[in-house]
Order: C-alpha cells, then sequence, then structure tokens
C-alpha cells in the first residue's frame, strides 16, 4: 500500500467518532503511560527489596486475585452509580493505592496494598467498556474498541521503555509517576467525558408499556449463551497470558537470556501498534464468528510453533502469529460483548466478561508452571494448540445463530443527553439494543 493509501486508512480509521470518544481514549493513553506497578512489581520485590522470587509470585497473585473480585462490583457499580462515578472512584483509588505501595516496607503490608491496587486498577474497565458501548454507534464499534486497544499497546510500549530509566533511579518515583497519571486521567474523565448511562429499556405489555426488569448479576450468570463466549474468552486469554509466563521459562531453558526474551516479546508491542489500525479497517465490516473461530486458532497453533523454536530469531517468529490473532481477537470479542449484553446491563456483563481475563491471569502462570515442570515446555505449547482449536469450534457451535446487530431491535428510550443531539448522532434516536436482550426481556 503506498504512502497516500496508508494514509487514507489511517484517516478513514479515526474519522467519525464522538468527542467523547476521543476525551475516554485520551484518558486511556494517559493511564497507561503511567503503567508500573504491573511491570516491574517484580523486580521491585525481588532487587530493590530483597524478598525471594516466591514471595513476589505472591504478591502478583494477590495483585490479580484483586482484580477478580473487582471486576463483580465494578460491573454492578457501573449500572448503578454510572460509568462517570464509577470510573473516578476507580481512577482515584488506584492513585492512592499505588503511592501508598510505594511507600510500604512490611511484606505484609505490600501484599494487602498490592491486592488493593489489583481491585482499584481493574474496577475501571467495566465501565470504560460499557462507556464506549454507550456513546460510540453499533457500526463503529469494533473500529472504537480496536483504537482503544491501540491506545493501550502505545502507552504501554512507551510507559516500559521510560518506566525503566526511572526504575534505574527510584521505584518509588515510578510509583509516584503511576499516581499522578492516573489522577491526571480521573481529572480528564471529570472535566471532558459526560455521564452515559442509557435509562432503563421498556417493554410493551397488553396495557401500555412498563420498565423493563433490572438486569441483575443472576441474569448475567444464567444467560447460556453469554457464559459460554465468557468461558471461551477465558481459553482464549489462557493462551495469551503464556506470552508473559510460559514464554520467559521456555526461553531460559533453551539457555536463551532475559534480554533476548526481551527482544521477542517486545516483536508483539510494536506489531500491535503498526498493524492495529490497518487490521482493523480490514475486519470491521466482517462477520465477527469467522473473526473469533479464525483467531482462536491461530493464537493456539502460533504458540504450539513455539515448541519448534530454538533461536531468538524463531521465538519472534511464533510471536509474530499469535500477536495477529491478539490484534483480531480483542476487539472483535469485546464488540460481541456488547451485541450480547442489553443496554442497562452492560456494566455487569462487562464486569463478568473483565473477570475472564483476571482469572485467566490467576490461572496462566499456575498452568505453565505444572507442566513445565512434569511434562515439558513441549507439552505447554501442545496445549495451547488444543485450547486454541476448542475455542474455536466452541464459537462456531455459540455463534451458529447469532443474528447480525445491525437487524436486532429494541425499545429503548436513553436518557435526556448531556450534550446535544447535534453533536451526539448516536444518542439523536433511541439505540437499538441486540436480540438477544429482547428474548431476555420477554
Amino acid at each position: 500500500m503506498s504512502v497516500a493509501g496508508l494514509r487514507r486508512a489511517a484517516r478513514e480509521t479515526v474519522s467519525g467518532m464522538p468527542r467523547e470518544f476521543w476525551w475516554l481514549w485520551t484518558s486511556t493513553l494517559v493511564n497507561r503511560l503511567g503503567a508500573f506497578v504491573a511491570t516491574f512489581m517484580a523486580l521491585y520485590l525481588t532487587l530493590d527489596r530483597g524478598y525471594s522470587a516466591s514471595y513476589a509470585g505472591l504478591v502478583a497473585a494477590l495483585h490479580g486475585l484483586g482484580g477478580v473480585i473487582s471486576s463483580l462490583g465494578a460491573g454492578v457499580m457501573t449500572d448503578r452509580l454510572g460509568r462517570r462515578p464509577t470510573m473516578l472512584i476507580a481512577q482515584v483509588s488506584t492513585a492512592v493505592s499505588v503511592a501508598v505501595l510505594g511507600f510500604m516496607v512490611h511484606p505484609v503490608a505490600i501484599a494487602a496494598v498490592a491486592f488493593l491496587v489489583g481491585m482499584a486498577s481493574n474496577a475501571s474497565r467495566p465501565a470504560v467498556q460499557a462507556m464506549m458501548a454507550d456513546i460510540v454507534p453499533p457500526k463503529d464499534r469494533v473500529r472504537a474498541f480496536s483504537l482503544n486497544y491501540w491506545a493501550i499497546n502505545l502507552g504501554f510500549a512507551i510507559s516500559s521503555a521510560g518506566a525503566g530509566f526511572i526504575a534505574e533511579y527510584s521505584y518509588r518515583a515510578g510509583f509516584l509517576g503511576e499516581a499522578l497519571m492516573t489522577l491526571v486521567c480521573a481529572v480528564l474523565v471529570f472535566v471532558k467525558v459526560p455521564e452515559s448511562r442509557p435509562a432503563r429499556a421498556v417493554v410493551k405489555t397488553v396495557g401500555g408499556k412498563r420498565p423493563q426488569d433490572e438486569v441483575r448479576l443472576t441474569t448475567v450468570l444464567r444467560d447460556g449463551r453469554y457464559m459460554g463466549v465468557v468461558g471461551l474468552s477465558f481459553l482464549v486469554s489462557l493462551i495469551f497470558q503464556q506470552g508473559y509466563v510460559g514464554l520467559p521459562v521456555a526461553m531460559g531453558t533453551d539457555g536463551l537470556s532475559s534480554s533476548d526474551f526481551g527482544t521477542a516479546i517486545a516483536v508483539n508491542g510494536v506489531l500491535i501498534v503498526v498493524l492495529q489500525i490497518p487490521v482493523t479497517r480490514f475486519i470491521q465490516h466482517r462477520d465477527p464468528r469467522r473473526l473469533l473461530i479464525i483467531s482462536s486458532v491461530l493464537a493456539g497453533y502460533g504458540f504450539g510453533l513455539t515448541a519448534f523454536a530454538g533461536s531468538v530469531a524463531a521465538y519472534a517468529l511464533t510471536v509474530c502469529v499469535w500477536t495477529l490473532a491478539e490484534i483480531v481477537n480483542a476487539p472483535t470479542q469485546t464488540g460481541l460483548v456488547v451485541q450480547l449484553s442489553p443496554a442497562e446491563g452492560r456494566g455487569r456483563y462487562q464486569g463478568v466478561y473483565t473477570m475472564s481475563w483476571s482469572v485467566a491471569a490467576l490461572v496462566a502462570p499456575l498452568m505453565s508452571g505444572f507442566v513445565i515442570d512434569h511434562y515439558g515446555a513441549a507439552w505447554l505449547w501442545a496445549a495451547c494448540a488444543v485450547i486454541g482449536t476448542v475455542a474455536g469450534l466452541g464459537y462456531w457451535l455459540l455463534m451458529r445463530n447469532l443474528p447480525h446487530e445491525e437487524h436486532a431491535v429494541a425499545d429503548v428510550l436513553p436518557e435526556p443527553a448531556p450534550v446535544p443531539a447535534e453533536a451526539r448522532p448516536d444518542l439523536a434516536e433511541p439505540e437499538a439494543a441486540p436480540a438477544a436482550a429482547v428474548e431476555r426481556a420477554g
């Protein structure tokens, strides 16, 4: 593609989004630019504080457990309090807890505060994803989630490089820097991002109309198709997590150094930053069912190829394969979650979906450690290929009768918009809810 063609593709990818989306996107970028704790926690505990690797693993597990717990609570808050208040509470709590963590010395105190950081930092995700679904028209949602995913990885790539230099000077400065950037993110949301929570849907009855029954957490858990998608999301996440838990161990057993792993895994971030926008343009109007099937299988066999790698170049090549699957899967999966979620229950639905990734982050280290210790790394990569195949088959079975989103209709009455309707074309008319929501309402 020519330079002019690339510019045109980039322009088409970013055009037409509501102004509120770009402020939300900016807050995501700022938040990821300040990322430090998740990246350098293990090094901070082992090198700076002198604790054992086992203790560092325990703290990481507690951090992840906090994220699992907060996913559900934040989803409920998103629907009850609203998207904006939930984000503000989560971001301010994250800033305070991260700053406090930098001053903790006692191992029990460090573990406890790390748990709180995990809870707070994960709590904004259901609200952010629900708000994006509220303010972006259905036809542009995959593109919106792709752009947000691009911002996450761009910010992380920049912060990882900068935070490395900060860590050499002072780990505490890194904690305080993340706290400051998170506060900036909260200020952006407070000043520029209006509340977007829609009013409760109404259903037609013989005597007229009545408010639809409230979506509860039990409603989500009883939604068989949706929970099937959550389960498949867990399997796919379990595969992708191996890039950060199984891959470095496998490369170490091959005699490669930590810098070799850094070189190989850097390919992941570079490819996402370079390819996310053009790939988004390619996939945004394609059938999400096929994209999820293909990306699941590609992820599984991308990691499966790792069994045949023995050099940095070979490992980097396998990273290229599963990164392409990640680029396709992440926004498509999030778009499917929105399609299957009723507007008034998006927070709870997104919370359960977010929990699947948090649980995978807890399970993946245990899985990789057990398999590598008892059977060898080759069996881990074979297991990834099997899991990817199972996930692809699962998507095919679950999504066979999934209606296209533009054909799904429901009677949904939005709240008065906080900005003029002419500035928010997506709020000018009641948004059509997914057909799955209509079936649940009936």
